[in-house]
């Protein structure tokens, strides 16, 4: 494995990770907050839409490229 497919890997497991991690405070900010379903929806709404952008990037690089 050489230092390209490394990173590669590396990126995609810690992406996953923070985006996983993003979750879980979005959930504990709407659950602390007592935000209620539509509230609840809202934030995962924001989170959502940015990690979409993401992957829609990330797809578009792939296959651009």
């Amino acid at each position: 494995m050489d230092i390209g497919e490394f990173e590669s890997i590396m990126l995609q497991v810690l992406i996953s990770g923070l985006v996983l991690f993003m979750a879980f405070i979005v959930y504990d900010l709407a659950k602390k907050s007592n935000a209620g379903k539509w509230g609840t929806f809202v934030l995962f709404g924001a989170l959502g839409l940015g990690v979409l952008g993401f992957l829609i990037k990330t797809f578009l690089v792939e296959v651009i490229v």
